[in-house]
C-alpha cells in the first residue's frame, strides 16, 4: 500500500477532489505509475493556503505523521492561468524539508484546458512542459476529464 497526500492550489480551495479520487480509482494521470493492485491510501487532502504557501511548513508535515509517503501537488497548481508561480518552491521544499517525495499532478489535464492554455500560450511562457508529463501522455484521458465534454467521466 502507498499512502499519499494531495495538495490543491488554493485558488480551487473549495474542490470537491472528484476528478483527483477518480483518477486514484482508474489510475489515471499521475496515478498511472501505481500498479492497479496496489492499494492508495490518501492521508490527508489540503490547499496550500494560498500564495506563496501559508500552509506549507505545516500540513505536509501533519500528513506525514499520518503515513503520507509521496504528496502529490494536484493538477490544478497547473490548470490555473498562470500556473502556480510557486510549484518549485512548494516543491523543493516539502522534498528537502520535511522529506517526503513530490509528484507534480493527479488527474489527466483535462481537454478544454490543453486548448486553452495552447491557445494563450503561457505553459511555453512559463516554462510548464517539465511538469506536464503526467498528466498529458493520455489523450483520451483528455477527454475523459474534459467537464465540457458530454460524453464527461463515462466509461
Amino acid at each position: 500500500m502507498v499512502k499519499i497526500g494531495i495538495m490543491i492550489c488554493d485558488r480551487n480551495r473549495t474542490c470537491t477532489g472528484n476528478k483527483c479520487f477518480k483518477s486514484i480509482i482508474d489510475r489515471d494521470g499521475a496515478f498511472a505509475e501505481y500498479e492497479e493492485n496496489e492499494p492508495i491510501e490518501v492521508v490527508g487532502w489540503m490547499a496550500c493556503g494560498g500564495c506563496p504557501g501559508e500552509r506549507l511548513e505545516s500540513a505536509p508535515a501533519d500528513m506525514k505523521k499520518f503515513g503520507a509517503e509521496v504528496i502529490h501537488l494536484a493538477s490544478c497548481y497547473l490548470a490555473g492561468y498562470p500556473i502556480c508561480p510557486y510549484l518549485e518552491d512548494h516543491k523543493n521544499y516539502i522534498e528537502k524539508v520535511v522529506g517526503l517525495r513530490i509528484k507534480v499532478g493527479t488527474h489527466p489535464m483535462p481537454r478544454n484546458y490543453l486548448n486553452t492554455h495552447d491557445h494563450i500560450g503561457d505553459w511555453k511562457r512559463d516554462g510548464a512542459a517539465k511538469w506536464l508529463t503526467e498528466v498529458t501522455r493520455d489523450t483520451g484521458g483528455a477527454d475523459k476529464y474534459d467537464s465540457t465534454n458530454p460524453n464527461f467521466l463515462k466509461k
